[in-house]
């Protein structure tokens, strides 16, 4: 119940939508704003999402395309389709380079290494109910991870530690090690290998043929299982690692998301976020926040904040299920793929609200901090010094969350008063509020008047010395106050269904 009343359903912060047919896999490039989606006609589009273009499009595979990935370093893509077939594609050449085959069943993700340049390993997850490693620069399988007894919905490397993660229909998360793989595979060489292979009997390479039929038929050792995870009660579509910190994520059929804790012995559940109407396809860590956000056949994205584990955000489409979600590596940016395309969007702005004010001064928010730049003065090689005026106060239950669109929108500074200082500071929390701060110009953080509080619908702007308006959210009317926050005059708008008021 505490979670459906904190959830805020909110306008998605869209930077590109693409229209499809269904998308089932994407991946952000590391470097260039690209997105790479898998759709489930066969073909693979190359979307500059910057410019809202298609670069290329790549139709080899016979049958849905369920996963994609960039090359860390390497101008490679790999995708893994229901064709059985792991194709990796050059797209600077614009072809592809080879295909790898073993895998009995559709192949559900595909990644590369995220340490590229030591390990030029690939991960796929198949309905086979397998996993398997691959070498793509020898085309050869290094290993095959059997235990799920059900299709392998996702597998994913850890972005720093040798493991892997898996999610299966058989209810389970599986958490393997491949530090024995990367022994045998970093410590392989010898100057004396050739030699020794020469010397080798007809007895011991039969021998050694026979352990790689094994190693197809019933997996090596080289990769153990370090953890199984159950709590689900239906199948499990997806899991990811907390980019640094030991915890897990995982998504069901159940319509739950789940977290995980890992330590060096053993792994244990720490809570359930619930909201989801339907089986949640996909869940992730937020790369830059403290969020999990998640994707479902409910037609919606939630956002859940880890710490307090309740959802804070939520959007939603009319029409189409959300089947995968990517996060760029590196800026504040998501993708998901629907049943009619894809969108890349942001959870917040990045710009921070600001307003000139008189005597090369800026005036700003970063986090919850009102702050003044004076470009007049410097420090070092700075051009200006951040002098801070005032703590702003959370308001609503929303903003109990930082980094989803609890920060002000606007700022307006006072320019028609001499004597002191005073900014308005308005926010979109729970339909739209403001907060009025007034300061001495002299001594700015010194003598900070407390803030004085109400509701409007977008900016606010001071019309004299003592005198401002806002937009009244309800009655739509604009309302004239004091600085003591006193109602003076309310005037109706000439035209209806007026959104905001801005300076003249």
């Amino acid at each position: 119940k505490k979670l459906t009343e904190i959830v805020a359903f909110t306008t998605m912060l869209t930077k590109f939508e693409s229209k499809s047919a269904r998308v089932k896999g994407l991946a952000f490039h590391p470097v260039r704003p690209w997105v790479c989606a898998s759709l489930h006609n066969g073909v693979i589009q190359l979307w500059d999402y910057r410019v809202g273009t298609v670069i290329d499009r790549f139709e080899e595979h016979d049958g849905p395309v369920r996963g994609v990935d960039f090359h860390l370093h390497e101008p490679l893509i790999v995708s893994g389709g229901d064709d059985y077939k792991i194709k990796v594609w050059d797209y600077k050449l614009r072809r592809c380079l080879f295909t790898l085959l073993g895998h009995l069943d559709y192949i559900r993700t595909v990644q590369f290494h995220p340490n590229a340049s030591q390990f030029p390993w690939i991960l796929s997850a198949s309905d086979d109910q397998t996993l398997r490693l691959w070498d793509f620069q020898k085309r050869t399988c290094l290993s095959v991870l059997t235990g799920h007894n059900h299709y392998v919905m996702c597998a994913a490397f850890h972005p720093t530690e040798d493991l892997i993660v898996s999610a299966s229909l058989d209810q389970t998360v599986r958490v393997w090690d491949t530090t024995g793989l990367r022994k045998k595979q970093m410590g392989g060489g010898t100057e004396n290998a050739g030699l020794l292979e020469n010397m080798q009997s007809a007895q011991s390479r039969a021998s050694a043929t026979a352990l790689n039929v094994q190693a197809e038929l019933f997996g090596s050792n080289d990769v153990v299982v370090k953890y199984v995870l159950e709590g689900h009660d239906r199948g499990v579509n997806w899991a990811s690692f907390h980019p640094t910190l030991p915890l897990l994520a995982s998504a069901a059929d159940d319509r739950q998301v789940k977290l995980w804790r890992m330590s060096e012995t053993k792994a244990w559940e720490v809570d359930t976020l619930r909201g989801h109407a339907n089986n949640v396809s996909c869940c992730l860590f937020h790369p830059k926040h403290d969020l999990v956000v998640s994707n479902s056949e409910d037609r919606s994205i939630r956002v859940f904040d880890v710490s307090k584990r309740v959802g804070v955000q939520t959007f939603r489409r009319e029409g189409d299920r959300f089947w995968i979600l990517a996060t760029h590596r590196t800026q504040n940016l998501l993708a998901a793929g629907h049943d009619s395309g894809m969108i890349v969007f942001k959870l917040e702005r990045e710009r921070p609200a600001s307003s000139h004010g008189p005597a090369n001064k800026l005036y700003y928010v970063r986090g919850r901090e009102l702050f003044c730049h004076d470009y007049a003065r410097s420090s070092g090689n700075k051009s200006g010094v951040d002098v801070p005026i005032a703590s702003l106060r959370r308001v609503g239950q929303q903003a109990q969350t930082d980094g989803i669109g609890s920060a002000p929108r606007f700022i307006s500074y006072n320019q028609h008063n001499p004597s002191e200082g005073n900014v308005l500071v308005c926010s979109d929390v729970d339909g739209g509020t403001y907060e009025l701060v007034t300061f001495s110009l002299s001594n700015a953080s010194g003598s900070v008047t407390d803030g004085k509080r109400g509701n409007c619908l977008g900016p606010g702007v001071f019309l004299g010395r003592n005198r401002f308006a806002i937009l009244d959210r309800h009655q739509r009317q604009i309302v004239i106050k004091n600085l003591n926050n006193e109602t003076t005059k309310r005037v109706q708008p000439s035209v209806p269904n007026v959104d905001g008021i801005l300076e003249g």
